[in-house]
């Protein structure tokens, strides 16, 4: 099962939206959802600290910051697949 890596940060009400966002779309593409919380790394913060939510598939380059909708989602999943 592959995973979609979901870069957060506790207290992040657009976090929150984003993952009812993004779970109806890829369960039934059996994707799984892993939050990452940026403070852990100094290198998560300097990238995306002010953009989460941000979306990754784990050993793809590309990656969808907020805002996005379940559409541009299933775009994103489609172009890196």
């Amino acid at each position: 099962m592959k995973s979609v890596l979901l870069y957060s940060t506790l207290g992040c009400h657009l976090c929150e939206v984003a993952k009812e966002v993004a779970w109806p779309v890829l369960r039934p593409l059996n994707l799984t959802l892993v939050e990452v919380d940026i403070v852990d790394s100094e290198d998560l913060m300097e990238r995306y600290a002010l953009r989460i939510p941000v979306l990754k598939i784990e050993g793809v380059a590309a990656d969808l910051a907020w805002p996005f909708d379940a559409r541009a989602l299933e775009e994103y999943l489609h172009n890196a697949a």
